[in-house]
């Protein structure tokens, strides 16, 4: 049995856990140093456990804490080669990492194995698909399109994480500039509430039955939008959540019960 959760989850910063017993790998590290260890206590887990980092993508919400953190603890990182680079430029990285590319590299992390799968977003950017004794789950969040790739590593998950950013009519009326509302409604821009929904029908149909909503914003969004939006689509098809699927939105700002796979 294997294990999956977010130590907080939204436009403000992302880190993903799953875990096997006391070894753990973490997706991203969007807070600071100290919020994500904080998180990591409460969970009794220790830094030591930790296999590694795999990160999706070069922003903040994704990378904020990384660099402190890796400054007091010596913790591989894997990503996209341009995205290590960039991180590397940055000073993000120090040199006595061990940064791993991750490019179309099936990668073994302790007992978890990893391919990275890229997703459609406006800097280069990865979901992640893990593999835990015979067990299997995905992430695919920051995409403003369900990409055949994406498509094709969410299929035959026990459990998918993704993102369902945005309500789309919360999004055109609400305070962001014309420019940025442009971007995020893109095809290298967020998910939105529909299309997650409509994803996760077709995942439900291959066999899926758990998923986590993630990156939900807090401006053009709320967990009860976006759950009301994915069940009026799965009751339209006749599946009841909470009897035949399970779906979890993320906390934007604590830790959110663990999801087993």
């Amino acid at each position: 049995m294997a294990l999956f959760t977010t130590l907080y989850s939204g436009s403000s910063g992302n880190c993903a856990l799953i875990r096997q017993g006391q070894q753990y790998i973490l997706i991203d590290m969007g807070k600071s140093c100290r919020t994500t260890l904080t998180a990591l206590r409460s969970l009794d887990l220790a830094v030591s456990d930790c296999q590694g980092i795999l990160i999706t993508h070069e922003h903040s919400d994704h990378v904020s804490g990384l660099d402190t953190f890796l400054r007091h603890y010596t913790v591989p990182v894997y990503a996209r080669a341009d995205t290590l680079d960039m991180l590397a430029s940055r000073g993000t990285l120090p040199p006595a990492i061990d940064a791993i590319a991750v490019d179309g590299k099936p990668q073994e992390i302790g007992g978890f194995g990893v391919t990275a799968f890229p997703t459609s977003h406006d800097v280069p950017c990865c979901g992640y698909r893990v593999q835990v004794e015979g067990s299997t789950m995905a992430l695919a969040t920051d995409l403003g399109v369900l990409t055949p790739a994406v498509q094709e590593n969410l299929a035959g998950c026990d459990l998918v994480a993704i993102e369902a950013n945005y309500d789309r009519f919360s999004l055109q009326g609400g305070p962001y500039p014309y420019y940025l509302k442009v971007r995020i409604g893109s095809d290298r821009g967020h998910l939105d509430n529909r299309a997650c929904a409509a994803e996760i029908l077709d995942l439900i149909q291959d066999g899926c039955k758990k998923f986590a909503l993630c990156h939900l914003s807090q401006t053009n969004n709320s967990p009860e939008l976006a759950m009301t939006t994915v069940y009026n689509v799965l009751l339209a098809a006749g599946i009841q959540p909470g009897r035949d699927v399970t779906i979890q939105p993320q906390s934007r700002s604590k830790v959110s019960p663990y999801l087993e796979f």
